[in-house]
């Protein structure tokens, strides 16, 4: 059985848009897929890459035009430059972990959907805990979550998680590793399933 690191930011709209489509190729393979929130912002620094403010900007033009072709495409809504964003993510990043070490893959991975769509489908603000207890209780998981979050094991595993990202050599969200083989966007999510199923 094969085993997927899937390592994401929940602030990421390419996360948001391939989540759904990752899910279906997961399950459909039987792999395993470990849950692997990251920080970009110390990601970033020793890859390359540049928080979007700094980008110049006809690459950040051309990231709302890519951004709308694949809201289109996919038939996901997307608001392109959504009320929250940026916005801090650790709280979400940390609940995320704290969801898997507790009640496991597939219930982080649905609470994930609902975090990802409230950046950028529901204008919500997941830097805010009430934003992120609604999410819990929409997902039927217990706002008892929120304190687990912030245990000092919590942070570590996040800590390790970026520290994984980085000895990959990622370099962007999301991406998907399989057999120290990346995948990066979800634009690549084709090739990924050939992976899976070969």
């Amino acid at each position: 059985m094969a085993l997927v690191d899937y390592m994401f930011a929940p602030q990421s709209p390419w996360t948001y848009l391939g989540h759904q489509r990752f899910m279906r190729i997961a399950r459909d393979s039987g792999a395993t897929v470990r849950v692997l929130p990251v920080d970009l912002g110390r990601v970033f620094p020793v890859s390359g890459g540049l928080p979007l403010a700094k980008r110049p900007a006809q690459r950040q033009a051309y990231r709302l035009v890519e951004l709308a072709r694949f809201s289109q495409f996919l038939q996901l809504p997307l608001n392109l430059q959504p009320r929250y964003f940026p916005v801090a993510v650790d709280d979400a990043a940390r609940l995320i972990i704290a969801t898997d070490a507790q009640e496991g893959c597939e219930t982080a991975l649905r609470l994930c959907s609902g975090i990802f769509a409230a950046v950028w489908a529901q204008e919500r603000n997941i830097a805010d805990a009430q934003v992120l207890a609604e999410l819990l209780a929409e997902a039927g998981l217990p706002t008892s979550l929120l304190e687990r979050a912030r245990a000092p094991d919590v942070q570590q595993r996040y800590d390790s998680n970026t520290q994984l990202a980085i000895d990959s050599q990622i370099f962007g969200a999301p991406s998907y590793v399989v057999d120290g083989e990346i995948f990066w966007g979800q634009d690549r999510l084709d090739f990924l399933e050939r992976k899976l199923r070969a």
